[in-house]
């Protein structure tokens, strides 16, 4: 389904023009010019994250990467941010022309979504944040939906971590917060706690999600990745969800890091012919890998393993 490029991992702090501990969880867009870029979390030698932007024509190899940081935190302005700010997701919106990054802000009251504007990945008009802690993995949709922007975000509490939607008439102000997509129960690869992964991608049958579920084990947790299908007129309703996950850590570099046995996207960009998809993806919190597959297969695969369920008993499968 997901097929990792030879060169990986194409991106690691060996890189970078300036010290870095660890360069992973990027988000992706492709620019006008077909310029793929990626804004790496950048974890310095404190232990904070900030954000930096790499280039590459190909989204493979050549990259180009900011010599300063790109967008750092200001806790002096913005107090949520006092600990860093990590994993970036990238939306382009027509709508305002401009591109909204979402991202999580960390302090001592925990994690919350953030968001930032920019059109030039240069400079950025911060909005602050917009869901309070617990909160994190968040991506807007590119368009509105009945009329309001739409942000997918993943509260959480001490037990369980699920997937919601929540709208606003001018990316402020949100509410008619809803449940999207639920953690299942029991031994499933995806069971208690659940996360957006890349923005969704919006294709004719619907928002394609690729999530990611973390199951715990006796040596921690293990992150793997899942495909669902929304409404693209209901984002809260689930047409289908794929019942095994289709990408999980595989090799030594995803394996082993700082948090060993992750892969986890922020970003996805898509191929000129309207169907590939190029997937970025941090590596045990430690580097950057690239995976391709097609959306196409994606869809089909969904067909052949997914479930319909209804809001009611989403995540209820025994």
């Amino acid at each position: 389904m997901l097929r990792r490029h030879p060169s990986n991992p194409i991106l690691s702090a060996g890189d970078w023009p300036y010290p870095a501990h660890t360069v992973f969880n990027p988000g992706a867009t492709r620019l006008a010019d077909g310029t793929t870029l990626l804004l790496c979390r950048v974890e310095d030698r404190r232990g904070h994250s900030h954000l930096c932007a790499a280039r590459s024509a190909n989204g493979i190899d050549g990259w180009v990467i900011d010599d300063q940081p790109t967008l750092v935190p200001r806790p002096d302005v913005h107090p949520e941010e006092l600990w860093g700010i990590e994993d970036p997701r990238i939306t382009f919106v027509p709508e305002l022309n401009k591109y909204v990054v979402a991202y999580t802000a960390f302090s001592r009251d925990g994690p919350g979504v953030a968001l930032a504007l920019t059109e030039d990945f240069r400079t950025f008009e911060r909005r602050g944040l917009v869901m309070q802690p617990d909160d994190k993995d968040a991506a807007l949709l590119p368009r509105r939906v009945q009329g309001q922007f739409a942000l997918i975000h993943r509260p959480a509490t001490e037990t369980a971590a699920h997937i919601w939607v929540s709208y606003s008439p001018d990316l402020n102000n949100w509410g008619h917060h809803k449940m999207m997509l639920l953690a299942r129960k029991g031994a499933w690869w995806d069971a208690n706690k659940i996360g957006l992964s890349p923005p969704l991608i919006e294709t004719s049958r619907g928002w394609l999600m690729i999530y990611h579920g973390v199951r715990r084990t006796a040596s921690g947790a293990l992150y793997r990745l899942g495909l669902a299908l929304f409404d693209l007129d209901d984002p809260e309703h689930c047409v289908l969800r794929g019942d095994p996950w289709i990408f999980g850590p595989e090799t030594s570099y995803e394996r082993h890091g700082d948090v060993g046995n992750v892969a986890f996207p922020c970003g996805t960009t898509i191929g000129d012919d309207g169907d590939t998809l190029h997937m970025y993806y941090g590596a045990a919190d430690t580097c950057i890998g690239l995976a391709t597959g097609s959306i196409r297969d994606m869809l089909k695969w969904l067909d052949d393993n997914g479930s319909r369920e209804s809001p009611r008993t989403q995540g209820a499968r025994p």
